[in-house]
């Protein structure tokens, strides 16, 4: 069965820590990365089902790294987190492809709940390919 693996991004370092910590204790691996292009560069090289998106920070926000992830990488899921609520970028993030959105401080049972929610799409996604591949390949 494959692992989940979750790529924190923020510009808030004491939070990357401690979250990624708190992800290990319940058996989850966490990546973190402290900006958007850090972000980008680490998707290249790491597998990640599952990235957690501040919206707000310095240089390249999230929206933007959202938009970015979704071009280059997109059967990663997104899920926006931000401590600067508001419904317009709730409703930009999701018009630019986030699967969900959530207020910080977000309890870490349900950031879980709802990377798992977004891994198990991803999965029921690489499936539905893998079988239509398969079904190609088959009437050739």
């Amino acid at each position: 069965m494959v692992k989940m693996r979750i790529m924190l991004v923020d510009d808030e370092e004491r939070f990357l820590q401690t979250t990624q910590k708190l992800l290990a204790k319940q058996g989850h691996e966490a990546i973190v990365a402290t900006s958007g292009s850090e972000c980008l560069e680490k998707l290249k090289h790491e597998l990640v089902h599952v990235v957690i998106l501040d919206v707000k920070m310095p240089g390249m926000d999230g929206v933007e790294t959202l938009k970015r992830i979704k071009q280059r990488f997109p059967m990663v899921e997104v899920i926006m987190l931000t401590g600067h609520a508001t419904a317009e970028s709730a409703v930009e993030g999701l018009k630019s492809g986030a699967s969900d959105y959530l207020v910080k401080p977000a309890d870490v049972e349900v950031l879980i709940g709802k990377a798992e929610e977004a891994f198990q799409r991803r999965m029921a996604l690489e499936s539905k390919i893998q079988t239509a591949e398969a079904l190609k390949m088959a009437s050739i």
